[in-house]
């Protein structure tokens, strides 16, 4: 009988930090995200082979969207660190409500800002990524985190995107979008 070739692993999506960094941050915001219970998939990023499999089993996540969702991870965090250089502070990371998801809410002196964090190969895509519909359900989820707050209720509103990609500076665009959309 003739040997079966092994189709070739799956290559991760480049990265912006040491892969033993993602290992890291993606271990600790897993265990952030997940209550403390601890996730399979990218957090098992350093591992020999982790992440790629020949193919996915029912239910299972593509090693291409496990990859994907680690290299939003990973934007995410340079993202926070950017705010973070910048003087802002970081109130919530991947708040989740049903309207939708915000990847980063923030704080800098009277301003609550609403960050999007979009990460592709190139900043260009990652600007056209922000859409009219996902930035309706981002200040949709804006107003359930503002209305769950209402110690904030008083201070301006903002929303920012950043923009992410392999071999360049990330770019923050501060007032990206109103509530006007």
């Amino acid at each position: 009988m003739a040997e079966r070739k092994r189709p070739s692993p799956v290559t991760p999506a480049r990265t912006l930090v040491k892969p033993g960094d993602i290992k890291a941050q993606l271990t600790a915001d897993q265990a952030v995200a997940s209550g403390g219970r601890r996730l399979v998939g990218p957090g098992e990023v350093g591992k020999p082979d982790a992440g790629r499999r020949e193919s996915s089993a029912p239910g299972e996540p593509a090693p291409a969207r496990l990859a994907a969702h680690g290299f939003g991870l990973s934007a995410e965090s340079v993202a926070a660190a950017l705010l973070v250089g910048k003087g802002y502070r970081i109130l919530a990371r991947r708040w989740r409500s049903p309207f939708g998801e915000i990847d980063i809410v923030a704080r800098n002196r009277s301003t609550v800002i609403f960050v999007e964090v979009k990460g592709r190969g190139a900043l260009d895509d990652a600007a056209y990524a922000v859409t009219p519909r996902q930035r309706r359900r981002i200040i949709d989820a804006a107003s359930a985190w503002l209305a769950a707050r209402p110690d904030l209720n008083g201070l301006d509103v903002r929303f920012d995107v950043v923009l992410v990609a392999p071999r360049s500076l990330p770019r923050h665009i501060p007032a990206a979008f109103d509530i006007d959309g």
